[in-house]
């Protein structure tokens, strides 16, 4: 996600080097760099020229403290601004009525608003509230059953339609049945068009009539580019937008969507789709998002997923073990396991600071690898998972043999476990204290 617009962002820092004050001939210098980094990323024109200007207005003249380069505070400039930009804050669902709350969902066909539908109520049910589920596209072949299925797949309660009904008559039979079930959300799924066209926006102004929902949001594919922008504004103007859910970010290099549809707008991005697992949607934190732009990663998100997904007793009994020189290969299968229940590799890879992403990266290890890994040790005995030196040719071919894989791909992965214990001996050096120390300059909060 991004990588274009972060890579050249996250070089600023490097385009001002000797100097003590941030002064007009510098910042022009840096700002050419920036200016070039968001036209790439397609973020809209005028969002660009707007977005220039004020870093400039802040930047100029101002003076470079303590331990700070002038590169590193024109980048802590760049930072809040982008985080202005964004909206500043995460902007949270409001769901503050008499239950049931209406979420209405609105977007052009293909954008994902049907898995975003049910993504939005697996986080709700999560939030232990009880979401009701009802597609009202009788147009597009299956969406009903797609939307069932998902259903299904997330664990929430849904509301049943047919193609021969009207998407309002759909709309107010689940609002009734949400009532008298006692239902916490109603989320709604609508039909979307190939493009905006007069009689998709008049059906969505009629849903939203009948419904009268406290969240309106819409859904955008965040691949759209300049497009998504168009889109935005004309939703804008025909509906009383309450936020914006930008999907595929994970799919999409450039990404400039998520700089430019907010500000066009002017209704806050709610939620980001990172993935297409049911889980694969996330609050959107625009300094966050801000300080992954700008290849500093997003450590807070890391750490909210790693407390969702992992396992506190284990992770403490693991951390006594390595203090102790005894990490196995049990153990770097548990660590491949967490991994993939936070998202997967590439996921994490994402919220990574550039210097750690672009090295994660190197590795070229992929999902379809994770799952080979736990393979070959389930092929170990345990002994051989314990003392992974036992492991000479005739073992290895038998391991190989029963995950199924060539020999080589077992020496690969003994390799990469000999590399994660190399770490962990580093780390209880004190090696992540001074790696955390080197980052200090770089953190938004000292700027």
């Amino acid at each position: 996600m991004l990588e274009n617009l972060t890579g050249r962002l996250s070089r600023i820092a490097k385009t001002i080097r000797g100097e003590a004050r941030l002064t007009e001939a510098n910042v022009s210098e840096a700002l050419r760099e920036v200016r070039m980094a968001l036209l790439e990323a397609d973020v809209a024109l005028p969002v660009v020229k707007a977005f220039i200007e004020r870093v400039r207005e802040k930047a100029l003249g101002q003076e470079v403290v303590g331990s700070l380069t002038p590169g590193q505070a024109l980048v802590g400039v760049v930072h809040r601004e982008l985080t202005s930009l964004m909206g500043g804050e995460n902007a949270a669902l409001d769901l503050a009525v008499t239950p049931p709350a209406v979420v209405l969902l609105a977007g052009l066909q293909g954008t994902g608003k049907t898995t975003t539908a049910a993504k939005l109520a697996k986080m709700l049910a999560a939030e232990k509230k009880k979401p009701l589920l009802v597609s009202c596209d009788v147009y597009r072949p299956a969406a009903i059953e797609q939307l069932k299925m998902l259903a299904t797949q997330v664990g929430v309660d849904f509301f049943p339609s047919d193609t021969g009904q009207k998407p309002v008559e759909i709309a107010l039979a689940a609002l009734r049945h949400a009532r008298t079930h006692y239902h916490d959300v109603l989320v709604a799924d609508t039909a979307g068009r190939l493009a905006i066209d007069a009689a998709m926006m008049r059906e969505i102004a009629e849903l939203h009539a009948a419904l009268k929902p406290v969240e309106t949001l819409f859904v955008v594919d965040s691949m759209q580019g300049q497009d998504a922008v168009n889109v935005a504004k004309a939703f804008n103007d025909a509906l009383p937008l309450t936020g914006i859910v930008l999907t595929k970010l994970d799919g999409d290099a450039r990404g400039g969507a998520a700089l430019s549809v907010r500000q066009v707008t002017g209704k806050p991005i709610k939620f980001a789709g990172t993935s297409e697992k049911p889980d694969g949607l996330e609050p959107f934190h625009p300094e966050r998002m801000a300080s992954r732009i700008l290849g500093m990663g997003d450590v807070l998100s890391l750490v909210e997923e790693a407390r969702k997904s992992v396992d506190v007793e284990e992770a403490k009994k693991l951390a006594e073990k390595v203090k102790k020189g005894g990490f196995d290969l049990e153990d770097f299968k548990q660590q491949v396991g967490q991994m993939r229940k936070m998202g997967g590799l590439s996921s994490l890879i994402d919220k990574l600071p550039a210097q750690f992403a672009q090295a994660a990266q190197a590795s070229r290890m992929d999902e379809k690898q994770l799952r080979r890994i736990e393979g070959i040790i389930n092929s170990m005995t345990p002994d051989e998972r314990v003392r992974p030196e036992i492991l000479k040719a005739s073992r290895k071919r038998r391991i190989a043999a029963g995950a199924g894989v060539p020999v080589q791909e077992v020496n690969r992965l003994l390799n990469q476990f000999d590399q994660m214990q190399d770490m962990m001996k580093r780390m209880q050096k004190g090696g992540l204290a001074k790696m955390m120390r080197g980052m200090k300059g770089f953190m938004p909060g000292k700027m």
